[in-house]
């Protein structure tokens, strides 16, 4: 079962975690001032040496992807929208068949070294993309300076060039009215706090990511440490306010319900308003109110009701009213499992 389907520590908080390298090859100009033929030198360079990084990670051409499966890698935040959409098509991905492994070429660097877990596993994560990096700063030069570390094309990576991230979902802290205070304390302490999709885009599902905004002049070992440290404390308080709501079990048990009972008995449902339910529904599945329900149905059909991945699922292109009547029609398949 891929990682987007487990549920691992703190999951009814922390849906997921990621670390991301970023890299660039010596004496190869960074994407922004790059010739096509610098990019297919990177592809090339990649291409050959990735038999020697074992992982089971393939080589795949963005060209030769179909705008489906790059769909459903961008819903499954394995891929970025921007990357996805590139007119170019100068970009390649080598992946595994777990998925918990991607790494971008020619995104905004030459590589976007990316691990992915699901709940909270940042050092896990970081101890395995620490030993991907070291197999390919084996095989090719890094663009590395000694007073700077690791360069990139955007100035906020330069150093490590680590982002670490995790994926919250919060809808007791939304419920109670508290949610911009905690926002406000995550961003008051260094770190981001953005939509689902990274910067620039919006929470959808009560879901945020949790980010460092720092990568120079602090290791790799603080940089996991300090995230760590605020997700905890984004958790405790999310955890207090379903605490809270719990205390008038009548309301909160009618909002869970009737939310339930939109998406297990609609004839069609749009993917916005799957999403919305779904917020509702995982938190009344988590604090046990749903018993019709399990963290594994739910995971399910938060990926299978995606527009992407909705249409992966069930094999053929469908239209948005088709995809709406088929989406309810998934959605009672999952829950009869």
């Amino acid at each position: 079962m891929n990682w987007y389907l487990q549920n691992g520590k703190d999951s009814d908080v922390v849906i997921s975690s990621r670390v991301r390298l970023a890299r660039n090859l010596d004496k190869i100009p960074f994407k922004t001032r790059a010739s096509k033929e610098d990019m297919q030198k990177v592809l090339n360079k990649i291409e050959e040496i990735t038999p020697s990084l074992g992982y089971g990670l393939k080589f795949l051409k963005l060209k030769d992807i179909d705008d489906i499966t790059k769909l459903t890698l961008i819903e499954k935040h394995v891929i970025s929208p921007d990357f996805a959409i590139d007119k170019e098509e100068i970009g390649a991905i080598l992946i595994n068949e777990e998925e918990n492994i991607c790494i971008m070429i020619n995104e905004e660097d030459h590589l976007r070294l990316q691990v992915f877990s699901s709940g909270m596993d940042l050092e896990n994560l970081k101890n395995l993309i620490v030993e991907i990096d070291e197999k390919i700063d084996g095989l090719l030069d890094y663009a590395f300076s000694e007073q700077y570390g690791y360069l990139t094309a955007c100035p906020t990576n330069v150093g490590t060039g680590m982002r670490a991230s995790v994926m919250v979902h919060l809808p007791a802290l939304t419920l109670t009215g508290n949610i911009t205070k905690v926002l406000n304390v995550v961003n008051g302490f260094g770190m981001n706090i953005r939509g689902i999709y990274g910067e620039g885009t919006q929470s959808q599902g009560d879901i945020y990511q949790i980010s460092n905004n720092q990568s120079l002049g602090i290791t790799e070992n603080e940089i996991i440490k300090n995230l760590k440290t605020i997700t905890e404390k984004v958790i405790e308080q999310e955890r207090l306010a379903r605490k809270y709501l719990a205390k008038n079990q009548i309301e909160l048990e009618d909002r869970v319900y009737r939310a339930y009972g939109t998406l297990a008995f609609s004839k069609k449902l749009t993917s916005e308003e799957c999403r919305n339910l779904m917020s509702i529904i995982k938190l009344g599945t988590d604090l046990g109110i749903i018993k019709e329900l399990n963290d594994s149905k739910v995971s399910k059909i938060n990926l299978y009701t995606q527009v992407g991945n909705l249409q992966k699922y069930l094999g053929k292109n469908l239209d948005a009213y088709e995809r709406d009547i088929k989406r309810s029609e998934v959605i009672k398949q999952i829950i009869s499992e």
